[in-house]
């Protein structure tokens, strides 16, 4: 049955009970992240080969439409790091009316996602191929800057890594000593202030006082004035890019790239929002948001723009309490294109390398990779795979052969797992500690089960156990035993969702894990998540474990009327029981 609030942005959702006391709290939380996004907007704008004023015109336009029209609470819109590669990309084989084509595109492309449904379809793609162009897209990113960071005389840097490395290993002998000095105190300056005083971002600091010294010095450093002439004052001005029909054929794919990235950024932008702030994103409603962002920021002038991981974070915690946060950010940098865009040509291109330096640190996931270095090779491979064709190729190629390879994976992991054995009078009375109609399980503990694959692509399926976790028993028991197969999306989700059950005082015991997901638990070294002696054989010793932690925490639990109906097994209705 169709219901209009599912469809309704958050925006609309949450005006409803907005008060004053929100407004001041979104207000100082809204300017806060609009200072921040201000370097970053103008520096990802000059890395993907564009003039600044692109990117404060994105963080402008897009910025205020995806918290306007979103399915995201705390949502912060507009250009990232993500894009970097591939607008360069777009830039230099297609020209600048290629780039707005090709965002545009993807603007359809993602409406046509959101509108179909298929918001969740994002999941299908597997933490190694996220990982992989991640790291990718970061490197790419820093080796951008290096010229600007030391200030390196080179006329013309080549677009390929390795060409691009040797060109300026090549030139290092130019780099400037006052640029390198800006930009290192710079890096120190954002270091400092992100571990001693988190409460001011040190993006904001560094900038501001770069840009302070340049000017009351004099000093003779490569500015975005001698670079660019400076950004223009004033409204971001409609203009509909030139269309070229023999453009879209060639336009196709990286437009399904841009949305693809656009989707996954954003979406796993929403669910770091929703884990911060206790709310629930909905996927459809954020890509319809974002694919109207994408339609109308090249119509003035804009980059294509996603959500932006680490400003929604700052904007969280900043204050933040509804999307009126958002679009105070937006108005944010309206105000500084109307009043103070003379003074932007004053920055140091230096100090603007210098915050990509820490963003694309930052954006590299770098501690995922000794985590996937515990799994399979088949996994390894995939995320080698898809890193290595990110850097010395490209991110398109990259994510395709990533999603082929993780295809294979996945249908390797389930055949693995298909047997066809005998029924023995010994595997009957193996089995009978695993069947839980002769179990008594007590009040104080609920049993949840996995029932087949809990890989890439079913993982979701844990968020609604998350979502009920305060009405549950102080012990919940995850059973194992019909779960054939994981991979290393399905064990961040039991991470995850180990987290969440410890954070929320309860304790968690999983049993009767199958051969091959106890062989990656292990590898993976799960049961720091959890406890080694958390980790049980079968339903009944997992029972007996609840008996033992429930006689050390049963002083401290809630009464049992609190904990709601007792539950046996909560497997889907139909579904075999055993």
């Amino acid at each position: 049955m169709f219901d209009l609030t599912d469809w309704l942005p958050k925006s609309v959702l949450t005006l409803r009970k907005y008060s004053q006391r929100d407004f001041f709290s979104d207000l100082l939380a809204g300017v806060t992240v609009g200072l921040v996004a201000l370097p970053l907007a103008m520096a990802f704008a000059i890395a993907s080969g564009m003039p600044p004023q692109t990117g404060l015109y994105c963080a402008v336009v897009a910025g205020f439409l995806i918290s306007a029209l979103g399915g995201s609470k705390m949502q912060i819109g507009g250009p990232t790091g993500a894009f970097v590669v591939v607008v360069s990309g777009i830039v230099l084989h297609h020209g600048v009316d290629g780039l707005y084509m090709c965002t545009l595109l993807a603007g359809i492309l993602l409406v046509i996602l959101g509108a179909t449904g298929l918001g969740s379809a994002v999941k299908f793609i597997p933490r190694p191929v996220v990982v992989g162009f991640t790291n990718g897209i970061a490197v790419i990113i820093a080796s951008t800057q290096i010229k600007d960071f030391f200030g390196l005389k080179v006329d013309k840097v080549p677009g390929d890594f390795l060409g691009r490395m040797e060109t300026l290993a090549r030139n290092f002998r130019t780099f400037s000593p006052l640029e390198t000095s800006l930009a290192c105190a710079a890096f120190a300056l954002i270091i400092v202030f992100a571990r001693y005083v988190k409460k001011v971002p040190g993006y904001i600091v560094a900038l501001f006082a770069a840009t302070a010294a340049v000017w009351a010095l004099h000093l003779p450093v490569e500015t975005i004035g001698t670079r660019f002439g400076g950004i223009p004052a004033g409204l971001p001005h409609l203009v509909f890019p030139k269309f070229r029909v023999d453009l879209i054929r060639p336009l196709i794919s990286p437009a399904i790239t841009v949305a693809m990235l656009g989707a996954i950024e954003s979406l796993m932008s929403a669910v770091v929002s929703d884990r911060m702030s206790g709310d629930k994103h909905n996927p459809n409603v954020e890509l319809l948001g974002q694919g109207a962002a994408n339609i109308i920021s090249p119509l003035f002038g804009g980059l294509p723009a996603t959500g932006a991981i680490a400003r929604t974070a700052t904007n969280i915690r900043s204050g933040a309490k509804t999307p009126v946060a958002g679009i105070v950010h937006a108005l944010t940098l309206l105000a500084v294109l109307l009043f103070a865009a003379p003074l932007a040509k004053f920055i140091p291109l230096s100090v603007l390398a210098a915050i990509l330096f820490v963003v694309s640190y930052n954006m590299g996931e770098w501690q995922e990779i000794p985590e996937l270095l515990k799994l399979t090779r088949l996994e390894i491979s995939t995320w080698l795979l898809t890193f290595g064709l990110t850097v010395f190729a490209d991110l398109t190629v990259a994510v395709e052969a990533g999603m082929i390879l993780a295809a294979l994976v996945f249908i390797r992991k389930v055949t693995m797992t298909t047997t066809v054995s005998q029924v023995t009078p010994e595997y009957v009375e193996k089995g009978r500690v695993h069947i839980l109609q002769d179990k008594d399980i007590p009040p104080y503990a609920v049993v949840f089960r996995i029932h087949g694959p809990f890989l890439f692509g079913a993982t979701d399926k844990l968020e609604e156990v998350i979502a009920r976790i305060e009405e549950l028993p102080p012990i919940v028991i995850l059973r194992l035993r019909n779960m054939t197969a994981i991979d290393a999306t399905g064990l961040q989700a039991l991470e995850h969702f180990a987290d969440v059950v410890h954070a929320s005082q309860r304790g968690l015991i999983l049993c009767g894990a199958p051969k091959q997901p106890a062989r990656l638990m292990h590898q993976a070294e799960f049961e720091e998540h959890v406890g080694r002696e958390n980790i049980c054989p079968n339903i009944a010793e997992a029972l007996k474990r609840a008996r033992a932690i429930f006689r050390e925490i049963g002083p401290l639990a809630p009464p049992i009327e609190r904990w709601g109906r007792r539950a046996t097994d909560n497997s889907s209705p139909g579904e075999p029981r055993g």
